[in-house]
């Protein structure tokens, strides 16, 4: 399989969050592979977006988001949960990720479970919080690259652009006027 370009990131937040829908996350632990097709993912630009935790500038936390497309932005939140982004903007824009909110695991399902403590294979990464458990996705992976890493990565997956569905970004109260979180149609 292969991975989206660099080029592939490069491009407006909100047309990566909607063209993410259908690729598969891999996460290489060792000789595991833990792998999901996403299935709900959200976008987050810059100043014309009060919900961005870029909004406001740049700072320790957020620098990623400023770096270079197709790394891995990964934040702390609720002091208890980390949640996965991969940087996508276009040439305009100085900042902006796509979070991964949810996926549909594929391989690996077990060490996901155990990963989790759950033998719920409907909860198992039907959240981003749920998902970077699942996969083990932690504040070590903060900046990896997704277009070159052998533990952290995105390949090609299916074209879904008929089944995806536009609402709310969810849990922000800031924006919520823009329908930027993308899902994948029952």
């Amino acid at each position: 399989m292969t991975r989206p370009s660099r080029e592939f990131y490069a491009r407006d937040t909100v047309d990566v969050a909607k063209d993410l829908l259908g690729k598969i996350i891999v996460r290489r632990i060792g000789k595991t592979v833990l792998c999901g097709m996403i299935t709900e993912t959200e976008a987050y630009r810059y100043e014309d977006d009060p919900a961005s935790h870029a909004h406001s500038g740049m700072t320790e936390r957020n620098k990623a988001m400023f770096g270079e497309v197709g790394r891995a932005y990964v934040y702390f939140t609720y002091g208890m949960h980390y949640c996965v982004n991969v940087v996508a903007r276009n040439k305009y824009r100085k900042a902006g990720a796509v979070l991964i909110r949810s996926l549909e695991p594929q391989s690996g399902i077990k060490t996901m479970m155990k990963n989790r403590g759950i033998h719920n294979i409907e909860n198992l990464a039907n959240g981003p919080a749920k998902l970077t458990c699942a996969l083990n996705i932690t504040k070590q992976h903060y900046g990896e690259d997704f277009v070159t890493s052998k533990s952290l990565y995105i390949i090609n997956g299916r074209d879904i652009k008929q089944n995806i569905i536009a609402g709310p970004r969810i849990g922000i109260r800031k924006g919520t006027e823009k329908m930027w979180n993308f899902r994948i149609s029952a």
